[in-house]
């Protein structure tokens, strides 16, 4: 999977992998591009910019002989980040190479790690003679990266259980909670002169960095409120806004006429994620009016990706329960859980499916960064913690 550079875009190739593999074992397979259309009026959708001709999902259902058990969602995504320049890598970045313990490569954590591990564990049980005695459903699912539409597309489609799992990389650990995220690019506008008349002009360029001042600032207002926010006492800084990229201008000896700059911000689970962008618009629309030029030619925000709620797992579910007794026999000690202030997709489940979602997977360092890296051993360990969780939650049968 880590030789298919899964990027946004091009996720078809590894679905494609993804899918043949799975049809080879015998499951029954779905497999469909997303579509706007069926999204774009649910309350978890994320807007689009993009084609989603090559945004695929791919479902593989297990039904068994006499449904007894308990049913589960095995979910994971497909989907990469960019891997940033070549020359920054140690090694080729979709050109997996392991190293003791360690297996490098992009998305070799985030997490197609995670997806071996569902897919092993089906086949360890099948190895000694035995399927789930409940309905399973395999998921590996694109747009995690961008806008959490894939897993939602799933939902809308019909796929729901009692139960699911995402084996993200998070160090062998449960997410008990996780923020929202927001995405959105920023256009303004300049007024183009040469350059040795610089003065008469209006940098657009330079007209970025005030609103990014505020946007920073907005981000500190917010981070005030995560003594008011359980779980979230702890963390340092659970709102983080960053900016990922910039473009601007057409000429060095040309003062700019015009620069974007995409934005990512966090929400803390129960914000409004409209009332958190009216926050936003609000928030560029004052620092401009300290413009002469920018309150007369106010930037323009585009809502270009995440649009997503941030949630909160339910502590002591029977699901939870289930899978703290399968993480210690695999681990030989007790599941301990952990905050994240990072998207995932988890908060489809939890949010709108009424389905507890475990999100609980390997050990991995230097994610979205150069040589990320995952653990085999803890991939190892993660595949038969969710073998035991299949067997106990949805029993067994023999084959």
């Amino acid at each position: 999977m880590v030789r298919l550079p899964s990027l946004r875009g091009r996720e078809h190739t590894a679905q494609d992998f993804i899918f043949d593999t799975l049809t080879k074992r015998g499951y029954q397979m779905d497999r469909w591009a997303l579509n706007v259309d069926d999204l774009k009026d649910h309350p978890g959708f994320s807007p689009v910019k993009v084609d989603y001709s090559n945004a695929i999902n791919v479902v593989a259902t297990h039904r068994p002989k006499s449904d007894t058990g308990k049913s589960l969602i095995l979910n994971g995504h497909i989907d990469v980040v960019p891997e940033g320049p070549p020359d920054m890598w140690s090694r080729g970045a979709f050109d997996p190479v392991i190293d003791g313990d360690w297996m490098y490569g992009r998305g070799s954590a985030d997490m197609k790690a995670g997806l071996a591990a569902n897919i092993y564990a089906m086949a360890a049980l099948k190895s000694i003679g035995y399927n789930p005695a409940g309905r399973v459903h395999l998921q590996s699912v694109t747009e995690e990266e961008c806008t959490g539409n894939g897993a939602l597309a799933c939902l809308i489609r019909g796929y729901r259980a009692d139960a699911a799992i995402i084996p993200e990389p998070n160090n062998d650990m449960l997410v008990r909670a996780n923020v929202g995220v927001l995405w959105f690019r920023v256009h303004v506008k300049g007024l183009p002169v040469h350059v040795s008349t610089a003065g008469s002009g209006q940098n657009a360029i330079e007209a970025c960095f005030p609103l990014i001042a505020s946007l920073r600032n907005l981000e500190e207002s917010w981070n005030v409120h995560k003594s008011d926010m359980k779980y979230f006492q702890d963390l340092e800084h659970p709102i983080n806004f960053n900016v990922g990229k910039i473009k601007g201008g057409d000429w060095s000896s040309s003062v700019p006429a015009w620069c974007s700059f995409d934005c990512r911000i966090s929400i803390f689970p129960g914000w409004n994620p409209k009332e958190k962008a009216k926050e936003i618009e609000n928030c560029i629309r004052e620092a401009s009016s300290k413009s002469a030029f920018l309150s007369n030619n106010p930037p323009e925000v585009e809502w270009n990706g995440f649009f997503a709620e941030g949630y909160v797992l339910q502590e002591g579910s029977e699901a939870e329960q289930t899978l703290g007794r399968a993480h210690f026999k695999a681990y030989n000690k007790p599941l301990e859980s952990i905050v994240m202030p990072a998207y995932l997709d988890g908060r489809v489940f939890v949010l709108y499916g009424d389905c507890p979602c475990l999100v609980y997977g390997p050990y991995s360092e230097n994610v979205h960064g150069f040589d990320e890296r995952v653990s085999l051993s803890s991939i190892k360990r993660v595949t038969g913690a969710i073998a035991l969780f299949i067997a106990d939650w949805c029993g067994l049968e023999e084959i």
